[in-house]
């Protein structure tokens, strides 16, 4: 088949899998955009992955649906074939090749990923990446475009920069202002120190992608969403640092939404947009190559600043300059008009959920690894099993995680007890963690924040009726409080007038929608975190 058909066919078949129903288009865009039609027949479509990752992640979650288009398109089964591109391979294995570098030898550049057994134990992954016992690697997208395919301002500063050696432009106009400002990067907050697992593997690799190859249309914008203290913000300096290092002719901004927002009602004080200090305000972002907007669920309410926003947006993407935005909440739950609701998700949309206990070791271990090198205290060591009750303790809150590592630190250092034991870990936190173990809660008080959240009253939530949204809230408050509180399904049962194997089947089906329902687990995480902060 000639390439333009082929390439054809690839369309269509993109286009059909992202009418299906619990797809979401913006990681189609993507995911499909690093796969590459080969050869097709009657019955067969070779596709080629730029690295093993795409690969195994394709294979696992969306072969089948790719399947089903070429079925749906010309009624005929299909067999479908991915591989590894192998000139991106050995690109990637090729040191001497002009794409930036990627592992821990350049300066802010990602480490080599881990599993999440190796993050846990802070090894990384051997074999040049690959990540171990079957795991897929972390992608680690090698530059593989011609300058000309790249974003026009990122192209000629990259090309510019290569050609003179790695060696800083002399009088370029795109180089960052010298004197300190929220323009600057943020050294501590690197890929190398981000500690990566199943929780936030993908929006690592795409961080990583967009760092590397700033305002590709499939990931511009990229959208990073996830509740407070999960690494939004770590991943968006990462970027910021990453692009400065390796790139520092291009401008970079960071900027949280609160800050945005003071900035633009100072601007506007004077109520005269032809005043200076409003043009510099817009003239500042908007002259940007690649702009970092953090918490922008903050903007719901403020028109005029969104507006504002939306124009900045509009003119660095129309230009094929990089935006990223984060958030505590995917685009279309926030209150928002709809136009910025589509603009938002119209690049890379990527969720990072709460860590799992191995992850949440590692940033305890990494931390503490942290600690022994700014302070030049090489023999210094939390012992293992206090390390593993403040990663099972803790709640998602990554900040909170590293301040129970912080006051173990100090008891055991400034207060001069080194021999610190478990339980007088378990009483220096007792009041600490805001879920865990340390958290007394009851049924009750689910059940109150389920009934405020999904407006029903107590008598219906544990009453007879059966209309759907009470048997929604009902289903609901009867897994969180068997996830929340670990009671057995009868002692569930009394507080709600039920038996054990209608709270059984309640757990069930609220574990299975889960699976298909990205919403809903947004829904269970945002009520969570409303029941521990009672």
């Amino acid at each position: 088949m000639e390439s333009e058909k082929l390439e054809q066919v690839w369309r269509a078949v993109c286009d059909q899998v992202k009418s299906y129903n619990n797809i979401d288009p913006s990681q189609i865009n993507a995911f499909f955009s690093r796969l590459q039609p080969q050869a097709m027949s009657e019955d067969f479509l070779m596709l080629t992955a730029d690295n093993d990752f795409i690969k195994t992640w394709i294979e696992r979650h969306y072969v089948d649906f790719i399947k089903q288009a070429l079925m749906d398109l010309y009624r005929t089964a299909f067999t479908v074939l991915i591989e590894v591109d192998i000139a991106a391979e050995a690109a990637r294995a090729n040191p001497a090749a002009p794409a930036p570098a990627t592992g821990a030898s350049t300066a802010g550049a990602p480490a080599a990923p881990a599993t999440s057994a190796g993050a846990a134990t802070g090894t990384p992954a051997s074999d040049g990446g690959h990540a171990a016992a079957g795991e897929p690697a972390v992608v680690q997208p090698a530059v593989q475009q011609t300058a000309t395919e790249q974003a026009p301002r990122a192209a000629h500063a990259a090309a510019a920069y290569e050609a003179r050696g790695c060696e800083e432009l002399e009088g370029d106009p795109y180089d960052e202002d010298e004197t300190d400002g929220p323009d600057r990067p943020t050294s501590t907050l690197t890929f190398e120190n981000f500690v990566i697992g199943d929780s936030n593997r993908m929006a690592y690799s795409m961080a990583v992608a967009v760092a590397e190859m700033p305002g590709k249309a499939h990931l511009n914008p990229l959208f990073i969403y996830g509740k407070s203290g999960l690494g939004k913000t770590h991943l968006l300096r990462a970027i910021q640092n990453y692009v400065h290092e390796t790139m520092p002719n291009l401008s970079t901004i960071y900027v949280d939404s609160a800050e945005l927002l003071s900035d633009y009602m100072e601007a506007s004080a004077a109520h005269d947009k032809e005043k200076s200090s409003y043009k510099n305000f817009k003239t500042r972002y908007e002259e940007a190559d690649v702009l970092l907007i953090d918490d922008v669920q903050y903007l719901q309410g403020k028109k005029q600043t969104l507006d504002i926003v939306f124009q900045i947006f509009n003119k660095l993407t129309g230009q094929g300059r990089q935006v990223v935005l984060s958030a505590d909440r995917a685009p279309k739950n926030i209150d928002i008009d709809e136009r910025y609701k589509s603009r938002f998700n119209s690049g890379g949309t990527f969720d990072i959920q709460p860590p799992e206990i191995e992850t949440k070791l590692g940033i305890v271990k990494s931390f503490v690894d942290e600690y022994r090198a700014t302070e030049g205290k090489a023999s210094f060591a939390i012992p293992d099993d206090i390390q593993m009750y403040i990663a099972e303790s803790s709640s998602s809150n990554i900040r909170e995680l590293k301040s129970a590592v912080t006051k173990v630190i100090y008891q055991m250092t400034f207060f001069n007890q080194p021999d610190l034991s478990l339980d007088d870990v378990r009483s220096l936190l007792e009041n600490h963690f805001s879920g865990g173990p340390s958290k007394r809660l009851t049924i009750a008080d689910i059940q109150k924040e389920v009934e405020t959240f999904y407006k029903v009253s107590h008598a219906d939530l544990v009453g007879k009726k059966r209309t759907r949204n009470i048997i929604y809230a009902r289903q609901i408050a009867i897994y969180l409080s068997r996830q929340m509180l670990d009671l057995p399904f009868n002692d569930i049962g009394k507080k709600f007038n039920r038996d054990h194997s209608t709270v059984m089947y309640s757990v069930t089906n609220v574990e299975e929608k889960m699976k298909e329902s990205r919403e809903l687990r947004e829904e269970l995480e945002t009520l969570k975190q409303l029941i521990r902060e009672i």
